[in-house]
């Protein structure tokens, strides 16, 4: 029956099991406003208009060819690989400091053989798990009472042992911290993988789209260029026969080389457009991927959110990969204050022990040892309270890490709306001086044709059409990337019919 101090031990000891000394995990509030930017140019959303960041992208994304684009990089893009291996990484790192709250029980068996009264009670006493015993030896002389003689008889041993070696009792939490603080880093992992994924979609999207611009741009300079070689071949010729001056000719001549530079250029953007593409894919892109021109840019759902308050953002996974870090921080923090505290280390065995193998389990051959073993640190040079000091500012930095994270999220968001506000009066204008451009080229060239302008003028209005219609391109481009920035702003693309990558589970 126990007595008194071994009952008040043990209740000690659970009373303590209990402890711990991480600090209470409070979210760092006040980064930033409480709402995203509202009325001046930051657009007013329908109210009906669904939540952006819930639409998957094979939704979000309404042309087929930019969709499958977009698979293809999600199972080829190496720095998503390199993400999912840093996940596994991370889940290993878990499970390897999560074993260390339970003990590692080991099994063990030997056999002796020896003439040595000596070396038998070795066997004996290496019987523990780990521990090691026996050995032989030769000795003088020959008698009785343990007297050893070169032709005494053999002493067989035989035992078997089950046990625990040096297991720490968690009192003080020192374990249970760093085990959630492992757990927490896995879940950074989890949100930074998540993060990569939204990224990638994004700028797979961009890419695409910048490619379906130059095809639009080059497109456009093509067809500036038969413009300017008719009217070149035209100012030659009347130069020639006096009717034009060599002004004319040369002018004209300008804006033919520049169309002629420009389509050059163009090749080359095309290519590298081209190269950027698969290195974000992983993979070569086919040609029946790739886009032919940009056209009105409406590759995505025209759609704008309702009502977003500042929130959303902490949906964020780079936004939860900061807060995570934080609580791991935190953890540490306990982890470090439990190393001034006693630590307290078990060691214990069950077996049996035998001189014959078959009595090995018979009564009588029961063996047990136990060594519990206490270590306080009295003098380190300051190591252990410097060790909760450093806990303690890398807290304090994760804390400002993760408003930076906040904050950046809320200006990214905040910029996309803002241009969102005028992007569409700015497509409108542009529009409107393309077609104004257009039609004034025609009546030039009318003009000139009845003689009534000079060539000048007309060349003039070629020159003010093509920067037009570039113009028109650029600002179509603009506002399909600002629809893309404001998908991977709020966090959109891993709705539960694409996600590949769901939320964090203990694993």
């Amino acid at each position: 029956m126990l007595n008194k101090k071994a009952v008040f031990g043990l209740l000690t000891a659970s009373a303590l099991a209990g402890c711990n000394f991480a600090p209470k995990y409070i979210r760092p509030l006040g980064a930033v406003p409480a709402a995203l930017p509202e009325g001046g140019v930051y657009p007013v959303a329908a109210t009906d208009a669904p939540d952006i960041s819930r639409i998957g992208w094979r939704t979000f994304f309404t042309d087929e060819r930019l969709r499958r684009t977009i698979a293809l990089g999600l199972d080829n893009n190496r720095n998503l690989r390199i993400a999912a291996a840093n996940v596994l990484q991370a889940r290993a790192q878990y499970r390897i400091q999560r074993a260390d709250l339970l003990p590692s029980i080991l099994a063990s068996g030997s056999a002796t053989y020896t003439n040595n009264i000596q070396g038998a009670s070795g066997a004996i006493g290496g019987a523990a798990p780990g521990g090691t015993g026996g050995g032989t030896g030769t000795g003088t002389g020959t008698g009785a009472g343990g007297a050893i003689g070169t032709g005494s008889s053999d002493i067989q041993f035989y035992s078997a042992n089950v046990g625990v070696s040096a297991y720490e009792l968690d009192l003080f939490g020192r374990i249970r911290n760093l085990n959630q603080a492992a757990l927490e880093q896995y879940f950074a992992s989890e949100e930074a993988q998540r993060s990569t994924r939204i990224s990638l979609i994004a700028e797979i999207a961009t890419a695409w789209l910048t490619l379906a611009s130059d095809q639009s741009q080059l497109r456009i300079s093509q067809e500036s260029l038969k413009s300017f070689e008719q009217s070149l071949e035209l100012t030659r010729a009347q130069f020639r026969i006096g009717v034009a001056s060599e002004l004319e000719a040369r002018q004209s001549e300008t804006s033919y080389q520049a169309a002629r530079n420009d389509i050059a250029v163009l090749r080359t953007r095309l290519a590298q457009d081209k190269n950027a593409l698969d290195l974000l894919v992983g993979a070569p892109v086919s040609s029946d991927l790739l886009p032919q021109e940009l056209g009105d840019g409406n590759a995505a759902l025209q759609v704008l959110p309702a009502g977003i308050s500042s929130e959303v953002l902490l949906r964020r996974p780079d936004v939860l990969q900061a807060e995570h870090q934080l609580i791991a921080q935190n953890a540490n923090i306990g982890a470090a204050r439990a190393a001034l505290f006693p630590r307290i280390s078990l060691t214990a065995a069950l077996g049996t022990i035998s001189t014959a193998l078959g009595g090995l389990f018979s009564g009588g051959s029961f063996t047990y040892s136990a060594g519990p073993s206490v270590s306080l640190p009295l003098f380190d040079g300051g190591r252990l309270r410097g060790n909760v000091q450093l806990a303690r500012a890398q807290q304090q930095a994760a804390v400002s890490t993760y408003e930076q994270a906040v904050q950046t999220a809320f200006r990214e968001v905040a910029d996309a709306l803002a241009q969102r506000g005028t992007i569409d009066e700015q497509i409108a204008a542009q529009t409107a001086r393309a077609n104004a451009a257009n039609v004034a080229l025609r009546i030039s060239d009318a003009r000139y044709r009845a003689g009534v302008e000079s060539f000048l003028t007309t060349l003039d209005s070629q020159r003010t059409a093509y920067a037009a219609q570039q113009q028109l391109v650029t600002t179509r481009l603009n506002r399909a990337n600002n629809l893309v920035e404001l998908y991977r702003s709020l966090g959109g693309g891993l709705s539960a019919e694409d996600s590949a990558a769901g939320p964090p589970a203990t694993p």
